[in-house]
């Protein structure tokens, strides 16, 4: 969630979003493989307008015996001084750590479904690949890192409260339902439960909030908040200790402390979690039933909390694709929901946050059903709909924080990493955004990316032209410019020299039983990496790789 007022921008330049427009690198094979060589690639050059080349052109992929690396000034960030003598590595060393890092993640499990292997989404251990990830930590500040885990326990707080104000979601909501029929149809399903009086008194969050560090600043920013399938807490991880093992192994040659890697416990976390829900239900016959994609190439990441749920707390999950539930699933007289005549005490989301994940009515009634159930949901669609950018938006106005908390340090913390964003109804900012296009983004109401210099100006220039009510379908949110800084990536068993930006996500989850809190907590965090080239975020959709943090 962030802030933003209707007052004109600052005449400093804003920072940009992570969640902004971003294209996959296309690349060509430099050297072929054999056992002693590793593959080191570098992508064709891009056809770009002046005006829509976002980053330097400098920041391309090079091969490692190319020499001298240049530094970069992007609109993203400048380069800052690497951890590691970037520039100076020994390439026989580099190749070992490649070498090394590949095997440790095939023994160990960071492995994702190939996406060229037909059932590597739906079979598994048909298809695997390495997941995407960067081969070293990443720099981080220990401060910036100790205010995130801070703020953790505070938005879990304020998640849990907006989502008990039924009135303050459905008219924050009501001119994106307009025009988004997504929005609409979670905001029905809302408004049913509103009609049925019904109550969550166990309430499950399992979230993540993103944020970049600010170059210009040195602010912590929140990205945003996610209610809604927070993925990752069984790879990332993986990721923490593959690079905690290559720093035992060649940190002296580094110069690198594995001390200065912070442990990661999101999936333990998460699972504590999920089971301590399971045993507030009070049925020992019931299950924990993960709600899936029907092709999901992350499948390892969900398999590792499974696994956690049933070897640490002998709790039994299954899983359900939103179709399998509509045809298996029962609502008994008392509210118990039974899928394929088993009784669901917890259910947990790694699907329904996307239009495409309803192609069908036939998805929507299985949502319904969950909601009507007695089960506990994570999230809730009152979790699912506090989440959503709209309302990120309309916490950041002033006053409305004071709405849902009392405690005023606790208010500051939050106002403190909010990046500005604005609706567009205002005619101030829209006109401020688009004289200065390059320090916002325009972000969809839906997941996907945001929008930035000719497309921003663009979409605003049409929406003043049409005088319609689709600008409620977006949010403006400043620009984060992070820093950049150069690092090696690793995808699909080749090794990529780039320069490179991150996002830090942190886990938290939240319990609650009536007016009693039981868990409220930090629970691990999720770095991600992408080059400084590239606008968009998501590792699963191939775009950045995962990473860990090396406090600094």
């Amino acid at each position: 969630m962030g802030v933003g007022s209707s007052q004109s921008l600052p005449n400093s330049t804003f920072p940009s979003a992570l969640a902004a427009t971003f294209f996959p690198h296309q690349s060509q094979p430099i050297f072929s493989f054999n056992p002693s060589t590793i593959i080191f690639q570098r992508p064709c050059k891009r056809a770009m307008t002046e005006r829509s080349l976002l980053w330097s052109s400098s920041s391309s992929f090079v091969p490692l015996n190319s020499g001298k690396v240049d530094q970069v000034e992007t609109q993203v960030g400048s380069a800052v001084r690497p951890m590691y003598d970037f520039h100076g590595i020994d390439e026989a060393l580099l190749q070992r750590m490649v070498y090394d890092a590949l095997v440790w993640s095939s023994l160990h499990g960071l492995v994702v479904g190939d996406r060229t292997v037909k059932r590597a989404g739906t079979v598994p251990g048909v298809g695997m690949v390495h997941a995407p990830f960067a081969l070293l930590p990443m720099s981080f500040p220990e401060s910036h890192w100790q205010q995130a885990c801070e703020l953790t326990p505070i938005f879990n707080e304020l998640v849990d409260r907006v989502s008990l104000d039924w009135k303050f979601l459905q008219e924050a909501l009501y001119r994106t339902k307009k025009v988004d029929s997504f929005t609409s149809r979670l905001l029905d399903i809302h408004s049913k439960m509103q009609e049925m009086n019904k109550k969550e008194e166990i309430r499950l969050g399992l979230h993540r909030s993103d944020y970049m560090l600010d170059e210009q600043t040195k602010l912590l920013l929140q990205i945003e908040l996610n209610t809604i399938s927070s993925s990752f807490p069984g790879l990332s991880c993986l990721v923490t200790e593959l690079h905690r093992s290559l720093l035992n192994h060649y940190g002296k040659h580094l110069g690198l402390d594995s001390k200065r890697i912070p442990g990661n416990s999101a999936v333990t976390q998460f699972a504590e979690a999920l089971a301590q829900a399971w045993k507030e239900y009070n049925n020992p016959r019931a299950l924990v039933m993960f709600v899936v994609q029907t092709e999901e190439r992350n499948m390892y990441d969900q398999h590792w909390l499974s696994t956690a749920l049933k070897e640490r707390h002998d709790v039994t999950t299954i899983r359900k694709t939103l179709a399998e539930i509509d045809a298996e699933g029962k609502l008994l007289p008392d509210g118990t929901l039974t899928v394929g005549g088993q009784p669901v005490a917890v259910i947990y989301f790694r699907a329904g946050y996307a239009p495409t994940d309803y192609p069908s009515e036939s998805e929507w009634r299985a949502r319904l059903l969950m909601e009507q159930s007695s089960a506990v949901k994570c999230p809730s669609i009152s979790y699912h709909l506090a989440g959503t950018k709209k309302i990120q938006q309309e916490i950041a106005k002033p006053n409305v924080l004071e709405r849902f908390l009392e405690n005023k340090d606790d208010i500051a913390k939050l106002r403190k990493c909010f990046a500005g964003l604005w609706s567009l109804d205002d005619s101030n900012i829209i006109k401020e955004a688009i004289e200065r296009p390059e320090v916002f983004v325009m972000k969809p109401q839906r997941e996907g990316g945001g929008l930035i210099i000719d497309k921003l100006i663009e979409t605003l220039l049409r929406l003043q032209k049409e005088g319609t009510e689709e600008d409620a379908a977006y949010i403006l949110m400043q620009r984060i410019f992070p820093n950049v800084s150069p690092t090696f990536l690793m995808r699909e068993g080749i090794c990529y020299k780039d320069h490179a930006i991150s996002e830090l996500g942190i886990y938290g989850a939240y319990l609650r039983n009536k007016e009693k809190v039981i868990i409220n907590d930090q629970c691990g965090h999720l770095m991600r990496t992408k080059v400084s080239s590239s606008n968009e975020g998501g590792v699963a959709a191939g775009f950045a790789v995962l990473d860990s943090i090396y406090l600094t």
